[in-house]
């Protein structure tokens, strides 16, 4: 591993309380000390992998892991990538001739192109086994349901939302697994938060609504376009969904995105949903009313200052899905 001298911080960058010298993570509350700094390694390092410069890859990583507690999962899952990444490195040094001659021509590529020879494809290391077979029990479970157009649809809308919270987490160069379906209960990703600032968790799972609304949009257009009910009843559907997800409990999006709140906050969430359970005239805002009530009054957990970016994303992503199923014709849990 390589010696480095970690950048001194004398007070968190979230809280501003003041850090032991060498501490690795705020004892308050609890952020990476070195988060920014760990974030441009894995940028970087990534960068190597994507080039085949795989040791040099392995040294930004080991950099890395030296900014972290070492029980930590962010750690771990590093020490996990170096030993895959010793794995290619192997099989790279091991390749036949006429392998590195392929690689050798196609530039960057090459090492992916041996990998890919070898039947390591990285398609077959995203879509996992486990979630092609729980999202195909999952596309069976709304098939019996509601037929086959429609099941399919709601079952690739439920998708779509926990790939919002997947590429997210993905883009911020954080370990995340792919999404496993629970048949007739609902789906998650797994992904390693500890450490994470609370602001990042809130973007992370206010992501599936986001994508959620961006799916229910294309669902309307496609069914002012076609005039298919079909589209208009997905859109709505989608919308619902998604909106739901928003009620501040603790099993859904909502209830992770209001850690991140002030009670101050939070009453404006409370009163920005009675205001549009009234101009909408859709329940389910009265529901994410409700929860709201019961974060300010009787959570435990309050953070130590506003988050005013939170607070706009979460409104604005509740506003649209609202405005989105308010448009939509049909019925069903958006009804008065």
């Amino acid at each position: 591993m390589p010696t480095i001298t970690p950048e001194l911080i004398r007070n968190c960058r979230r809280c501003l309380s003041e850090l032991v010298p060498g501490a690795l993570v705020c004892e308050k509350c609890h952020a990476l000390v070195h988060s920014e700094r760990l974030d441009e390694l894995a940028a970087e390092a990534k960068a190597l992998e994507a080039k085949g410069d795989l040791r040099q890859a392995r040294e930004h990583w080991l950099t890395g892991l030296a900014l972290l507690p070492a029980n930590s999962r962010q750690a771990n899952w590093i020490l996990q990538h170096l030993r895959s990444l010793d794995v290619a490195e192997d099989q790279l040094q091991t390749a036949p001739p006429s392998d590195n001659k392929w690689a050798k021509r196609l530039g960057p590529v090459g090492p992916i192109a041996i990998l890919l020879a070898k039947g390591k494809t990285i398609l077959f290391a995203l879509f996992k086994l486990k979630f092609l077979l729980s999202f195909a029990a999952f596309i069976g479970i709304y098939w019996a349901a509601w037929g086959m157009k429609f099941g399919i649809g709601f079952a690739v809308l439920i998708l779509l939302h926990e790939m919002g919270h997947f590429v997210d987490i993905k883009r911020r160069g954080l370990p995340a697994e792919m999404p496993v379906f629970l048949p007739g209960l609902g789906a998650y990703v797994r992904w390693q938060a500890i450490g994470v600032p609370l602001e990042t968790r809130a973007a992370i799972s206010l992501a599936g609504p986001l994508a959620g609304f961006l799916t229910a949009v294309a669902c309307a257009a496609l069914w002012w376009q076609t005039g298919n009910p079909l589209w208009a009843a997905l859109a709505r559907a989608g919308a619902v969904l998604n909106l739901l997800n928003l009620i501040p409990v603790w099993i859904l999006d909502g209830g992770q995105a209001v850690l991140a709140l002030s009670k101050m906050e939070r009453i404006i969430l409370l009163t920005a949903s009675l205001a549009l359970w009234l101009v909408l005239g859709q329940n389910m805002f009265f529901l994410v009313a409700l929860g709201a009530g019961y974060q300010i009054f009787f959570a435990g957990h309050l953070p130590s200052h506003p988050s005013r970016s939170t607070t706009i994303y979460y409104l604005a992503v509740l506003t649209a899905l609202g405005v989105i199923i308010r448009l939509m014709p049909g019925t069903g849990l958006g009804v008065r």
